[in-house]
């Protein structure tokens, strides 16, 4: 809900054909130009696609740590944790693939031509007139870059989250059950997250934007650098890590205040 209007302007500037509007500004023309409502376009499919890639990754990932560790706080070493959240990062890209596509196409709807805007009332109407206007395998267009941006995800934030708090716990004497704790890892890995991912969903998004896939990916991302610049790779970084950022500070505090009170309960 706080983050969506950022999501939208990352989309809308990725999608872009030419360079010119800033977040701020791509926000303001929606707001001026669309209304207020307009921000929260897609928001069903947002909703929906953390409720599918979010759950599977951060659900299979720590089940994946948890085990490695024996059940302890210790958190298992990088080379072992890393395969493990490049393994639940493919999982959770692959399970949330569809609503990513109608995610992606209501946000950018009314940037098209009248013509071409598709008017999905909601996630569901949009999974449901997908397949049947363009079949099943439709619902998985762009899943190679997609779930190479949730392995790219998964291991860069959650893996640096794990390093950034043991550095922060063990080097500089935090605690590693306080919440300034949680909040200094959670922007680190945020950061790192957004820069190391930027360049895949840029061309995800191209690619699930489109009403048919008419080149690959490796095409699309020659083509891009030929005609836009190596920068066209980081179109949107600034909105994304504006909306990443404090997306993952939310996500690993709750998660934190979650398993601990998973601990108590337990105990």
């Amino acid at each position: 809900m706080c983050t969506h209007p950022l999501d939208l302007a990352k989309v809308r500037m990725q999608t872009a054909e030419e360079r010119g509007r800033s977040m701020m500004q791509t926000i303001l023309h929606v707001f001026r130009n669309e209304g207020f409502f307009a921000l929260y376009k897609g928001l069903s499919a947002s909703i929906l696609r953390q409720a599918t890639y979010s759950t599977t990754r951060f659900g299979s990932y720590e089940k994946m740590k948890d085990w490695a560790s024996g059940g302890s706080d210790v958190t298992p070493p990088f080379y072992v944790i890393l395969p493990m959240a490049m393994a639940a990062g493919w999982l959770g890209g692959a399970v949330g693939n569809p609503a990513d596509i109608i995610n992606i196409r209501m946000q950018n709807d009314m940037a098209l031509d009248p013509t071409h805007r598709r008017n999905y009332r909601n996630a569901l109407d949009g999974l449901l007139r997908m397949t049947r206007e363009e079949g099943p395998k439709s619902l998985f267009r762009g899943l190679h870059p997609n779930t190479t941006r949730g392995v790219l995800m998964t291991a860069s934030q959650m893996v640096s989250y794990d390093e950034f708090k043991n550095v922060l716990v063990n080097h500089l004497g935090m605690d590693s059950k306080s919440i300034h704790t949680h909040f200094a890892a959670s922007i680190l890995a945020g950061l790192v997250a957004t820069t190391v991912c930027s360049p895949v969903d840029v061309v995800k998004t191209r690619i699930m934007n489109e009403k048919e896939r008419h080149q690959p990916a490796v095409v699309i991302l020659k083509e891009a650098v030929r005609s836009e610049g190596i920068l066209f790779a980081f179109r949107g970084w600034l909105p994304s890590f504006i909306r990443l950022g404090p997306h993952t500070i939310v996500t690993f505090i709750v998660l934190e205040k979650l398993k601990a009170l998973g601990i108590g309960m337990h105990s």
